[in-house]
């Protein structure tokens, strides 16, 4: 996790059969070779237009292909891309690993403060609350989430964090409102 700026930035790397494919990065020291040490890298995937971070100069140094939120699949990755947001100003695609039972989701779900409100293990992006992206995550059982923003959830209680995060989203605005307004007002 990178937390340079007011918002942690978090990136991943997983390890395919060898490859590695990295996920929204962005620069550290030794991130490089943590990468390299999972396999040889395969590819850089985008998964929100926004997260393009560090991603071109990953590619170009590791000699691979960047994809922005593919919808496609990726060649030689057991990936499956969900659409979560597709709009002008907000392109988000979810990375499913069916085999693994990952789930990778660059915006909409988040552990930081702002997403969650009080007592929620994974928070939903507050301008996706009124209309969670339900067709994207719904239906999945996730034994791992990574987000973009904030530590992982990980174990049996991600697929129940999921289904309360989705099942809540609308009802715990107001409970999320004032939890921030709470933490703005402890600064």
């Amino acid at each position: 996790m990178n937390d340079e700026g007011s918002v942690p930035r978090t990136s991943h790397a997983l390890a395919v059969d060898g490859r590695v494919y990295v996920i929204d990065p962005t620069e550290g020291e030794g991130v490089d070779e943590r990468i390299r040490a999972l396999g040889e890298p395969a590819a850089v995937l985008v998964l929100l237009d926004r997260h393009r971070r560090d991603s071109d100069a990953f590619a170009a140094r590791f000699g691979v292909p960047a994809h922005e939120t593919p919808r496609e699949p990726v060649a030689g990755a057991p990936f499956e891309f969900r659409p979560v947001v597709q709009r002008r100003v907000w392109r988000e695609v979810a990375l499913w690993w069916p085999d693994h039972r990952v789930l990778v989701a660059a915006d909409a779900l988040g552990t930081v403060g702002y997403m969650r409100a009080e007592g929620e293990v994974l928070g939903i992006h507050p301008l996706l609350r009124l209309w969670p992206p339900r067709s994207a995550f719904g239906g999945l059982d996730p034994e791992h989430i990574l987000v973009g923003h904030g530590e992982g959830v990980h174990g049996p209680e991600a697929a129940a964090a999921l289904a309360v995060t989705l099942s809540g989203a609308r009802r715990d605005i107001p409970r999320l409102a004032r939890d921030g307004l709470r933490r703005l007002v402890r600064r």
